[in-house]
């Protein structure tokens, strides 16, 4: 088999959806779990708990939150919008031309699999997809790891935002569409999504 073929018995597929009001607890535990995770590495940015269900209902209420479901149930989460946080976007950011990325987890036993990747890649298509410009994040601003995993994803930094109430504030965008390389990760999205 060519080595750039994947083999059938390799390949797990990934189906993303909105996730709907049945999917509350899923995210929530995918969110605790990184979110302890990051904690347990000395990164402060989300609640060591994960976040209280009043923050994350909205985004589901909103269709804005997704889902990744592997074969074994939840696999990844992000939500995708075009909320661009005040205290770190200004006007003259454009903020109106790009879709916003923000709550990206991935459960632990997929960890290393590309799902960030492609995640972060089909935000890209939607950004297309929508006429807008630009995919954009802000993430710890004391993280250099997760900012440089982030440069790995084609995001250039723009700048640092140092609020003191605000464990985030580095400011990172592409421009939409796909990475150069991409990983090769089946990934099955029904056109509705």
């Amino acid at each position: 088999m060519h080595s750039n073929t994947a083999s059938p018995t390799t390949v797990r597929p990934f189906t993303l959806r909105r996730a709907t009001d049945g999917d509350l607890d899923g995210v929530l535990a995918l969110l605790a779990e990184t979110a302890g995770w990051l904690n347990r590495r000395g990164v402060r940015q989300w609640p060591a708990a994960g976040f209280p269900a009043e923050r994350i209902t909205p985004l589901i209420d909103e269709g804005v939150m997704y889902l990744l479901d592997g074969e074994d149930g939840p696999a990844a989460t992000l939500a995708l919008d075009a909320h661009a946080d005040p205290e770190f976007w200004a006007p003259g950011d454009d903020p109106g031309s790009a879709l916003y990325v923000h709550k990206l987890a991935v459960a632990r036993a997929h960890a290393g699999r590309g799902l960030g990747e492609a995640l972060l890649d089909w935000a890209g298509l939607r950004v297309l997809a929508l006429g807008r410009r630009w995919l954009r994040l802000d993430c710890s601003k004391d993280n250099s790891r997760l900012q440089d995993y982030y440069r790995g994803q084609r995001f250039a930094h723009l700048r640092t935002v140092d609020l003191s109430h605000r464990a985030s504030g580095a400011l990172f965008q592409r421009p939409g569409g796909l990475r150069v390389h991409a990983s090769g990760l089946a990934l099955s999205v029904p056109e509705h999504v």
